[in-house]
């Protein structure tokens, strides 16, 4: 009797092994996929940028005083070494004269940009990634918006503090879809806001956004700019 016991047990350890392994080998395979992603839309949009500066007939010195951004994070972006922050994008968007959407989309420098009415369906948006979220942009066929409509997905980290914080020209509104996300604005004190709940502030405070679970965070986002809002 002991022996048998001892084989199903024997038999049962070894089946829970080869399930974790094999959870282990997905979540790894997960990830480097997840890896291979986020280099291709670094790249992506920095060859959006790239071909936007050379457009405007900029060199990098040019472009770096036109967006008050370092000559070497400019280099870095366009080469899809690092990800901007939107307060990044806003600046160069501000510097190279063009509304938002066209760093955040190939769509919008398209000839569809023209168009006055557009529908984005489930899930087909472009997708962008920024130092701290993931975008999913929105109706970017309309190009030169008041309004620039995104879903994000909000990575979860620690505790914000003052150098995690942006501010940019504007005004912004988010309403959380899933998950739970933690709102922190210049000169209030942090809020958290569940599914359903909704934000709206001056995004001429600094400000930044963090998921609090570590289940998928999304929010929709809407951010406006007098400056590229045209």
């Amino acid at each position: 009797m002991h022996s048998v016991a001892y084989v199903v047990i024997k038999e049962k350890t070894v089946a829970d092994v080869k399930i974790e392994g094999w959870s282990m080998d997905q979540e790894n395979a997960d990830e480097a996929t997840w890896a291979e992603e986020r280099e291709k839309l670094r790249a992506d949009l920095g060859q959006r940028m790239k071909t936007l500066r050379q457009d405007c007939g900029l060199t990098l010195e040019g472009a770096a005083q036109r967006t008050g951004l370092a000559l070497s994070t400019i280099h870095k972006i366009e080469n899809g070494r690092v990800s901007p922050s939107y307060e990044n994008l806003v600046r160069v968007a501000r510097g190279y004269g063009v509304g938002i959407e066209r760093l955040l989309s190939a769509e919008a420098g398209s000839d569809t940009a023209k168009t006055r009415m557009t529908v984005t369906r489930a899930g087909t948006g472009s997708k962008e990634r920024t130092s701290a979220y993931e975008y999913e942009v929105l109706c970017s066929a309309l190009s030169e918006k008041k309004i620039i409509p995104l879903v994000a997905t909000i990575d979860r980290r620690g505790k914000l503090h003052s150098k995690d914080l942006g501010a940019h020209e504007g005004e912004e509104c988010i309403y959380v879809l899933s998950g739970r996300v933690e709102l922190q604005v210049e000169h209030y004190a942090p809020v958290e806001l569940g599914i359903g709940d909704c934000a709206y502030y001056d995004s001429t405070l600094k400000h930044a956004i963090r998921a609090l679970d570590d289940t998928e965070t999304r929010i929709f986002w809407i951010s406006t700019d007098v400056d590229f809002a045209r």
